[in-house]
């Protein structure tokens, strides 16, 4: 495929319904699903020293759901997206650094007292 093949490709593949999907409905409640994306490309293509080309290309696309919005009874509300593995590290991040800074606190409070007796 040709680089410029990839590329028009991969644009028309970029719609507003990578963020949002489709709304759908139980019992009177719209949903309408968020996400964030995240896109990346690249291609070249090159001749050498005998005039032979080549070319090529990558593209690549992430996507994470953020939240849904909600409609019932006319009202809308945001429900955002609860990301357990991040909140889960981000905890364990700050008991790693609570621990780091007690024992550096304990070990500059008790450790010179020790440093000083014979």
């Amino acid at each position: 495929m040709k680089v410029d093949e990839l590329l028009t490709k991969a644009k028309d593949g970029l719609e507003t319904k990578l963020v949002y999907g489709e709304p759908y409905e139980v019992d009177g409640v719209t949903v309408i699903v968020a996400s964030t994306v995240g896109t990346g490309g690249g291609g070249g293509d090159s001749r050498d020293e005998k005039g032979r080309s080549g070319e090529g290309a990558g593209f690549g696309l992430s996507a994470k759901p953020v939240g849904v919005y909600v409609i019932k009874d006319g009202k809308l509300r945001w429900e955002p997206a609860v990301d357990v593995n991040r909140l889960v590290a981000t905890l364990g991040a700050i008991a790693v650094a609570a621990i780091f800074a007690a024992t550096r606190l304990a070990k500059l409070k008790y450790g010179a007292e020790t440093d000083e007796r014979p």
